[in-house]
């Protein structure tokens, strides 16, 4: 059975930094097939968005929106792991956060992309309030 776990989160006050986690358990083929793993999120009324990702040989690609605020990070040793990390929290940064999970597809080149998520956590609340 497959799981996708987040963890962490919370309520923070704006300025401060925050960590919300995620593992993936019982992902068919894993570790011989590659998996891309990555962080989306949800506020009231608006649309999912993704936050970044990382693909199958630990290539981080984030947002351009996200760019000196969030950094994203594996465990060592656990390509099935992902670490969310929000520095200098703002009010707009409440959402609910998702953690996904997916086969990565690859070019002729050999070159992994990742071109859609399978497997979903429930979402984990993060609230930044003052």
């Amino acid at each position: 059975e497959v799981q996708v776990v987040e963890s962490g989160g919370g309520s923070v006050r704006p300025g401060e930094s925050l960590k919300i986690h995620c593992t993936a358990s019982g992902l068919p083929g894993f570790p011989n097939l590659g998996y891309c793993m990555a962080w989306f999120r949800q506020s009231p009324g608006k649309e999912r968005e993704e936050v970044a990702h990382v693909d199958s040989e630990g290539v981080i690609s984030r947002e351009v929106w996200t760019e000196g605020r969030f950094s994203l990070s594996r465990e060592e040793g656990a390509p099935n792991t992902l670490t969310l990390e929000i520095n200098n929290t703002k009010t707009d940064d409440s959402a609910v956060y998702y953690c996904a999970a997916g086969p990565a597809a690859y070019t002729r080149r050999y070159t992994p992309y990742c071109p859609s998520y399978t497997y979903w956590g429930q979402g984990i609340q993060v609230t930044v309030s003052s």
